[in-house]
């Protein structure tokens, strides 16, 4: 029976995964604090108090800025406080709740990401939103099996994080988590309904551990199976705990 492998959640756009053993899940949410912040690149037009979702061209984030996976972020949940490292030498660090502590993150990444920038970094929240690429909320699931037949294919080794997922499965065939599609599933204490394949950008070409951009991911996918996607969404529909060494079954 499949399994949990990893959990991952990412407080900030484009910033690096943040591993979890176990996380309480609300129905119609996603992992909280998913995305709950993103660094506007210039002028974005999001709006606090009407938040929407926007082209993610219009933050920081992998499919340009590649640099930015040299990073490793911590967020603390008490705290509130978001720790960037590079090369393990804390960088900048900051309570994303206060105006003082996303100023320290933003004088970091006006530094850091200048020849990026096209206007001053600015750290963007609203309650409750997710700057996620899709409108629903959601969580992502990444089956392991199909990452090694994608690199399979492609005679290069492809390491999970590329594809940004919240959950990561072992011990289902690949591509079989692409039939899950319009189907009820139980992880833990939560049932979750699958609701799409997720469609890959650029992003996925650029490595996590290295920052390079090395490989062609959403084109090699589309060579060699005739389509760009790698993963599914999943939406929370009875909450409850999720933890790694989870089994899933399906409905």
């Amino acid at each position: 029976m499949p399994k949990i492998a990893a959990l991952y959640r990412y407080p900030v756009k484009g910033l690096s995964a943040e591993p979890l053993t176990e996380v309480a899940l609300t129905p119609g949410e996603t992992i909280p604090w998913d995305r709950a912040w993103a660094i506007e690149n210039g002028p974005s037009g999001f709006d606090p108090a009407a938040p929407r979702t926007l082209p993610k061209i219009r933050f920081l984030m992998l499919m340009r800025n590649e640099r930015l996976a040299e990073l490793a972020t911590r967020f603390d949940d008490a705290t509130r406080t978001l720790t960037v490292r590079r090369e393990g030498a804390v960088v900048a660090a900051g309570c994303l709740e206060t105006e003082e502590g996303r100023r320290a993150i933003e004088t970091y990444f006006d530094a850091f990401a200048a020849s990026d920038l096209r206007g001053p970094a600015k750290v963007l929240a609203a309650p409750g939103f997710s700057f996620s690429d899709t409108a629903s909320k959601v969580v992502s699931l990444i089956n392991l099996e199909t990452v090694r037949a994608i690199g399979r294919e492609i005679g290069a080794t492809v390491h999970p994080l590329r594809f940004r997922g919240n959950m990561h499965v072992e011990g289902l065939p690949a591509w079989e988590e692409f039939d899950w599609v319009g189907r009820d599933i139980a992880i833990g204490g939560v049932t979750f309904t699958a609701t799409k394949r997720i469609d890959r950008c650029a992003a996925t070409n650029v490595d996590p551990v290295t920052a390079r951009r090395d490989l062609t991911i959403p084109v090699a996918l589309q060579k060699a199976y005739r389509h760009a996607d790698c993963g599914i969404y999943l939406k929370v529909t009875t909450g409850g705990r999720v933890a790694v060494g989870d089994e899933i079954g399906l409905g």
